[in-house]
């Protein structure tokens, strides 16, 4: 990397769905952006949720009303922008009698379903376990609960669809490349960039900037800005576990545990169920985390309580674990911390300002980005209005309700694809599933097969158009294929990926500029 001509309106620091929806929204506005990740989109946190677009049922207990009403209004306004890799789901919350009174779910539930409006996804029900097709997984002393709405995200993908859409609006996106050092000088910033893999280091300006860092924000603070401010987030740790399918229908369950936290069981990638999760205060390198045997069995323990058929350890065939950096609000348990987000802006009269981003959720980052160009932009004068709530991301112009008819018009251009192959590709790309098949007639034409359905035309795909410079890029943050790959398919893909940035050796795909 060498030196730039600048100055660049924002330099955004992380990759994640915070500072991508941030990058989106301030290039949407006529902003010149640069967003820097250390690693790949959506490596950390916003990989590793539980892939929910959530009010937060249980935060009504901790009264945060704004967060849980901002949350569900927010829900449909993501499947409207995104239905094919966001669409509703219902869920099903058996009753206890040793926890929660019926009562006083019935009254959550009715404040859930009104406190924020609902037009696309239906009300809650009662449910008779007897007679009810979710009865049959549980075990019968459980007769009745409840079925609400909700929502699911690909999360990693709406990261990514954040990045995509920056970047063909202008943004310049670099993944692999580290702030090492952000310094205010002349009014500007002063920011350097190293090249993760080359070593290289470039220098450009900004009039601003964001630190969106994730679990990293405080360290960032320190080390490259340095701030010896004092910790504001509270470090909390989420695993989940993957077994085999437990159950045929494609509802979710919400248990409650008498710990006072809730799990989740959630149909996953046809054929598994999602487990999750776990809060544990967490300390120690976010890029480390793992699950702990204690975790595993924790998770194991709280959905056994309910279904007939136990769950145990050597049922799970994956795990993941996460870093939410939430702001440290004095909680005494991390399930009872903030799930709300804090934005903090220093900068004096005639200073660059700076942006920290403290904690959040997944479902609300769209408005987060909001409220963060809100405060900047006293410091930006022309800048332009809101405008994210009623665009589609790339991928996602279509109804709600149509996801069905497209992929069945995918099949009618493409009828060698398979339906389940086909129903993945638009799940994935949406209206831009054409451009990773091309004129393709057979699955010979979109080149070598790479285990389970992945071709080397959707791997050049995402490498050209994604980002993905990894096997892992695109086996379990591109897509979950991960799953369905053996370590030898997983190492000939790594090596084909590792060839074509070779004989490519273009700087689009060295040093992650715009696709």
């Amino acid at each position: 990397m060498g030196a730039d001509t600048g100055p660049y309106d924002l330099v955004v620091v992380g990759g994640g769905v915070n500072g991508c929806g941030i990058a989106r929204d301030a290039t949407g506005r006529g902003l010149k952006v640069l967003l820097a990740e250390q690693a790949d989109l959506a490596s950390a946190t916003s990989s590793a949720s539980t892939k929910l677009v959530h009010g937060g049922l249980r935060y009504l207990e901790y009264y945060e009303f704004r967060l849980v009403r901002e949350a569900l209004i927010e829900r449909e306004v993501l499947m409207r922008a995104a239905p094919h890799f966001i669409w509703p789901l219902r869920f099903v919350l058996p009753h206890h009698r040793g926890l929660r009174p019926r009562w006083m779910i019935r009254l959550g539930l009715f404040l859930y379903d009104h406190l924020g409006g609902r037009e696309i996804l239906p009300a809650t029900r009662a449910v008779d376990f007897r007679k009810d097709p979710t009865g049959a997984p549980l075990k019968p002393a459980f007769t009745h609960g409840f079925e609400y709405s909700d929502g699911w995200v690909e999360d990693a993908r709406l990261v990514v669809m954040n990045a995509k859409d920056a970047a063909e609006r202008g943004a310049e996106v670099l993944v692999r490349t580290r702030v090492r050092q952000a310094r205010r000088e002349g009014g500007l910033w002063r920011v350097t960039l190293e090249d993760v893999a080359a070593g290289t280091t470039r220098e450009v300006t900004a009039r601003g900037l964001v630190n969106a860092a994730g679990p990293w924000v405080s360290q960032f603070l320190a080390g490259a800005v340095g701030q010896n401010d004092p910790d504001r987030v509270r470090l909390v740790k989420g695993s989940h576990i993957v077994v085999r399918k437990l159950y045929d229908h494609d509802r979710c369950y919400i248990f409650q545990n008498a710990d006072g936290r809730i799990c989740f069981a959630i149909p996953y990638e046809d054929d598994f169920t999602l487990i999750g999760t776990t809060d544990q205060d967490f300390r120690g390198d976010p890029a480390a985390v793992r699950i702990s045997d204690e975790e595993v069995a924790y998770l194991c323990q709280a959905v056994s309580e309910y279904f007939a058929r136990p769950v145990v350890p050597a049922d799970v065939v994956w795990t993941y674990s996460g870093v939410r950096p939430l702001y440290d609000d004095g909680a005494s348990k991390a399930q009872e911390a903030t799930r709300d987000y804090v934005l903090r802006l220093e900068g004096g009269a005639g200073e660059a300002p700076l942006l920290n981003v403290f904690g959040g959720k997944i479902t609300t980052f769209r408005r987060l980005a909001e409220a963060a160009l809100e405060k900047l932009e006293p410091f930006f004068p022309a800048i332009g209005r809101p405008w994210t709530a009623g665009a589609a991301l790339p991928g996602g112009d279509l109804p709600v309700s149509g996801v069905e008819a497209a992929v069945a018009d995918l099949r009618r251009r493409y009828p060698f694809l398979a339906e389940r192959t086909a129903r993945r590709l638009f799940r994935y790309y949406g209206t831009r599933t054409p451009r990773v098949l091309g004129e393709a007639r057979s699955m010979a034409d979109l080149g070598r097969r790479f285990g389970a359905d992945l071709t080397e035309a959707e791997v050049v795909y995402l490498m050209a158009e994604e980002w993905a410079r990894t096997a892992d890029d695109v086996l379990w943050r591109r897509s979950k294929l991960g799953l369905r790959v053996t370590p030898e398919e997983q190492r000939a893909l790594d090596d084909f990926m590792t060839r074509r940035q070779g004989d490519v050796g273009a700087p689009a795909l060295r040093q992650g500029g715009r696709p």
